[in-house]
């Protein structure tokens, strides 16, 4: 099996403008097409932004809206899945949400942020309440989080025992939990045995400071690709062959007594 090039936007967009930031992704889309890349990752509330404050629930749409209609077009377009990060509207709630569109347009999965992070996003949003959400793309079992879901290994392991190959993790990671993106991320990978992609925002924005540093991390927990702090599209490759033979030859899953660990829920 080939592997899954997987371009990683690391962009803040433009707040509160859908329409530009639908430009950035088509822009980068190409961009990232012409690299070999199968699945580009936007970061959290990529489409309108993160720090808007009322213009979130003002610019919420619904799963099937008129965004993921032209994002569907992007991807068809140049030929890629798209994660992307967005305020999904379901009747009077509000989700912190991604959703993954397959490079023929069609929506594979929607996610709903299940732990939210500070007063900002628990008065914003309402929490999801599916911790495993799953897509089949490339012949890899794609997972989808939302930047605070990785930080609970609880969440993470699931997904390993669900048989996700590659996690994906839109995120507005900021100052000072920037050991996240450098540390935690790639632990994850290493202790569940699959791949990471973690995309963050960067820059200044509102009360919040991004601090980027965005990866692809391996099972071996090494970075296939690492961003700096500015915007910047990062490439790396998703290899399955690589996947299988760390699964071989890692016992961490193998090794688990389920048994002892009721306590933990």
């Amino acid at each position: 099996m080939p592997a899954l090039r997987t371009a990683l936007l690391q962009s803040s967009g433009s707040l509160s403008d859908v329409a530009a930031n639908l430009t950035t992704l088509d822009e980068a889309a190409g961009r990232a097409a012409a690299t070999g890349a199968g699945l580009i990752v936007c970061p959290e509330l990529f489409l309108t932004g993160y720090a808007i404050g009322d213009d979130m629930a003002k610019l919420a749409e619904t799963a099937d809206g008129p965004s993921a209609e032209a994002i569907a077009a992007i991807a068809v377009r140049h030929g890629l899945a798209v994660v992307y990060g967005y305020p999904e509207r379901d009747g009077d709630a509000v989700y912190n949400a991604a959703q993954l569109i397959a490079p023929d347009g069609t929506r594979l999965a929607n996610y709903r942020k299940t732990h939210l992070f500070g007063d900002f996003e628990q008065a914003a949003f309402t929490p999801g309440d599916q911790p495993v959400v799953q897509a089949d793309l490339n012949g890899l079992r794609v997972g989808m989080m939302i930047c605070y879901d990785v930080e609970f290994p609880e969440n993470v392991r699931a997904h390993a025992l669900a048989g996700t190959d590659l996690l994906l993790v839109p995120t507005a990671q900021m100052h000072p939990f920037q050991f996240v993106a450098e540390s935690l991320v790639p632990v994850r990978a290493f202790e569940n045995q699959l791949y990471v992609a973690y995309v963050n925002r960067t820059g200044p924005e509102g009360e919040f400071e991004f601090v980027g540093l965005s990866c692809l991390a391996g099972p071996d927990g090494a970075a296939r690709a690492r961003a700096g702090r500015g915007t910047e599209l990062a490439v790396g490759d998703v290899d399955p062959e690589f996947l299988a033979a760390s699964r071989a030859n890692n016992p961490y899953l193998r090794d688990r007594r389920p048994g002892l660990y009721a306590s933990l829920v």
